[in-house]
């Protein structure tokens, strides 16, 4: 029988670019599963019990938490490098506010257990994140302060939690460079694959690349996200280890711009352009802990890309209908 048989589950930013993902694959698993979200009621699977609330509001997380038996909070504030630098407080305050909440209203509802969903950007400047080392001692990078500092807020929370609740039901996972179907393609705030995928779909020519093209990244894609988050919500390992959850593969963006390329009938000339901004050299990530207790990524970057490129050209007419924070 599967572990996620008959669990009421609540499912935070379950209309998201994982969530949708988490919130299918709980439910083939025959999962009761809640979702609580701000994007348009269409983004949420029609067998999952729907909130439309804010839950920067306290007592909308204590509304969502009631008889919930674990808690999934992939709720986050995402965007490029250049929105993160324009608009720091879209990323600080909403993610503070809500990580804080969920938690606090998880506690009170005596939810079984809890996943916390932080992100790559609590660790210091680095070219391989290692999720053993302890980054709440060390200085956060300054490309990625904000966003990282709210969520080390978020990973702090969970362990005090822990210390002084005796709570060792939370886990926190780190994603790596997500991408896939249901992803963020507005050309002002998307990552460099939605980015670059809306580019190319829509006819775009020449296409210019931030950077010359040979930043390195771990990339992963949303499915297998999905599918780890749900593995370590069972296995639990608790506050005190966090767990990477990236591909394990170095990646650079002429690799991705070229995959892109070789599924495009007509291909645009690309101009890879040195003078803009374009983040750290080489961020990749140690995923030992996570393979330790059974996780093994599915999907490889082609395979990923091609599959997210179909989708969109499909749906880039309704690809929007979701909730955009830095419009608001």
């Amino acid at each position: 029988m599967s572990f996620y048989k008959n669990k009421r589950i609540l499912v935070a930013g379950g209309t998201g670019l994982i969530g949708i993902p988490l919130v299918k694959n709980l439910i083939e698993e025959g999962a009761k599963v809640r979702i609580a979200s701000l994007d348009d009621k269409s983004r949420a699977h029609p067998e999952a019990e729907f909130y439309q609330l804010d839950l920067t509001n306290y007592e909308n997380c204590l509304t969502v938490c009631e008889n919930m038996g674990y808690v999934f909070n992939l709720l986050c504030v995402k965007g490029s490098p250049k929105i993160n630098r324009e608009k720091p407080a879209s990323f600080f305050e909403p993610m503070i506010l809500f990580n804080t909440n969920l938690l606090k209203a998880a506690r009170e509802s005596d939810v079984e257990r809890y996943l916390f969903a932080s992100s790559y950007a609590v660790y210091p400047s680095s070219e391989v994140y290692d999720d053993s080392i302890d980054v709440l001692k060390l200085p956060l990078a300054e490309n990625d302060f904000y966003p990282g500092l709210a969520k080390r807020v978020g990973e702090a929370q969970a362990r005090v939690y822990g210390i002084e609740y005796g709570l060792g039901n939370t886990s926190i996972v780190r994603p790596s460079n997500t991408y896939g179907p249901f992803d963020n393609f507005d050309p002002n705030s998307s990552m460099v694959i939605p980015s670059l995928i809306k580019r190319f779909i829509d006819g775009e020519n020449p296409i210019v690349v931030w950077g010359d093209g040979s930043q390195i990244r771990d990339f992963i894609y949303s499915d297998d996200v999905a599918k780890g988050m749900m593995l370590l919500m069972e296995k639990n390992p608790g506050p005190e280890y966090p767990v990477n959850l990236g591909s394990g593969n170095k990646n650079n963006i002429r690799e991705i711009v070229d995959i892109m390329l070789a599924n495009m009938e007509n291909k645009p000339e690309i101009i890879y352009d040195n003078s803009k901004i374009y983040g750290d050299k080489t961020r990749t990530m140690n995923i030992s802990r996570a393979m330790s207790l059974g996780f093994k990524p599915q999907v490889s970057l082609e395979e990923g890309i091609k599959e997210t490129m179909m989708w969109y050209n499909k749906n880039k007419e309704t690809v929007n209908r979701r909730y955009n924070i830095f419009e608001q």
